[in-house]
């Protein structure tokens, strides 16, 4: 188990944890394949909230299962994946090139792929409670922030922060300004990088990556030290996920003509707009391209887009059936419910849900019979087996499958030669065929 992790059962209670609302779920009443044991997963310390909530849902369902998430950050639950300790990766940020490469070590014949689950607003939160502007939702354009956050403003009386805050410039204090940011590797970092490049290019100059450029200010690791790193002082202003910024106040910020407040309704209005990176999804991926420079009324620009990280295919049966009924429930309109009740995310549109539940469907095990070996297989697994022997010569002598050999469509006709055929477990087949035909 990962040192840090949390494991919640249905019996889990506490003022942030959710329980008996979840206990009589739809989810719970569903007959799943069975599963025991211990599943560690590790990432975005911004899904923890969301996270909580999905292992207390899921488990109505798995009493059995005990589920572990490690939020030690995107960039450290990435790096975990890869290393085949953990059977998915929350991150803030997608997979770089190099990285869905290197997943092809850890997941069996198949490779890395990411689905969002959780969407929730970047609030840009503030503390000045001692001059009575916590609840003022303090006005600021994109340009205004990017100077505050580079440097350029330091003051909180500046007068470019008073001409977008006149009905409160006699309180805007002459207190200095501190930036608050992440200093490990955030992919809330990179977001809002990406929102102040996409947004104030002019000002902010900077390539977004998952690591912040300035020492000005303080740092912190992890969402929950940014939200205390700002609550203990006067003057702080920094980045974090609108569900876990408690009491600070939150900037609206200028989008158009308007100003604009976080929230999820906000929120979900910009993913609704925003389309799958095309080049991506060719490749089996679902990312989002969030137009952070955006003008629509009513949408809150800085959308937090947090992914799951998962294989397509796994070297154990068990672990595929775990993320497969995971991310089977995380997808689920329960699964969004929960987030958006317990952790105030913006819930994911049904369209998008559907098209990713397709490819949740297809994750498989890579070797059937060697993992059933020796773990006991079920009857399920053994027909699994014995339908494999019978797919292999149909499969062989198939043509259409013979003139795709050693071309990246081998996978793709591999698994319509099976679903055509109505063998039992396709999913399972294609996966414990794919080596020797690939």
């Amino acid at each position: 188990m990962l040192a840090g992790a949390s494991i919640f059962a249905l019996s889990a209670c506490g003022d942030n944890t959710p329980s008996s609302a979840l206990t009589d779920s739809q989810w719970g009443a569903r007959k799943l394949e069975a599963l025991s044991g211990e599943f560690a997963a590790a990432g975005a310390s911004s899904q923890k909230s969301a996270v909580d909530a999905w292992i207390v849902g899921y488990s109505a369902g798995q009493q059995n299962a005990a589920i572990s998430y490690d939020p030690s950050g995107s960039g450290a639950g990435v790096n975990t994946f890869l290393t085949g300790a953990v059977s998915w990766a929350g991150t803030d940020a997608p997979l770089s090139d190099s990285q869905v490469k290197q997943s092809q070590a850890v997941c069996a014949q198949g490779t890395a792929f990411e689905v969002p689950t959780y969407v929730s607003p970047i609030a840009i939160a503030y503390n000045l409670s001692q001059y009575g502007l916590q609840d003022a939702h303090i006005q600021l354009s994109p340009a205004t922030l990017a100077k505050i956050f580079n440097g350029s403003i330091s003051r909180w009386n500046d007068p470019a922060i008073i001409a977008e805050n006149p009905s409160i410039a006699a309180k805007l204090p002459n207190l200095a300004i501190t930036p608050v940011w992440r200093s490990d590797k955030s992919g809330t970092t990179k977001t809002f990088q990406t929102y102040l490049r996409e947004a104030a290019p002019q000002d902010w100059t900077n390539d977004p990556t998952e690591t912040w450029p300035y020492t000005i200010g303080q740092g912190a690791k992890g969402t929950p030290s940014v939200v205390m790193t700002i609550g203990q002082a006067q003057g702080t202003i920094g980045y974090a996920d609108f569900a876990q910024v408690s009491n600070l106040g939150t900037v609206s910020v200028q989008v158009g003509q308007e100003y604009v407040q976080p929230s999820a309704k906000a929120t979900a209005q910009l993913i609704n707009h925003s389309p799958l990176n095309a080049e991506a999804l060719k490749n089996g991926r679902y990312i989002v391209d969030v137009d952070y420079a955006t003008k629509k009324s009513g949408v809150y620009p800085i959308a937090l887009v947090s992914y799951e990280v998962a294989c397509t295919t796994y070297k154990s049966a068990r672990t595929a059936t775990f993320v497969r009924q995971w991310l089977t429930y995380v997808l689920s309109d329960e699964g969004q419910e929960v987030s958006e009740d317990y952790a105030g995310a913006a819930p994911l549109p049904s369209a998008l849900r559907e098209q990713m539940m397709k490819a949740v469907g297809d994750i498989s095990s890579g070797d059937i019979s060697a993992d059933d070996s020796s773990s006991g297989a079920t009857s399920s697994a053994k027909k699994t087996v014995s339908a494999v022997n019978t797919a292999r010569a149909n499969i062989s002598s198939n043509a259409t499958f013979s003139a795709a050999k050693n071309t990246a469509k081998t996978m793709t006709t591999l698994r319509t030669v099976v679903n055509k055929n109505n063998f039992a477990h396709p999913q399972e087949i294609t996966s414990a065929l794919s080596k020797e035909f690939a």
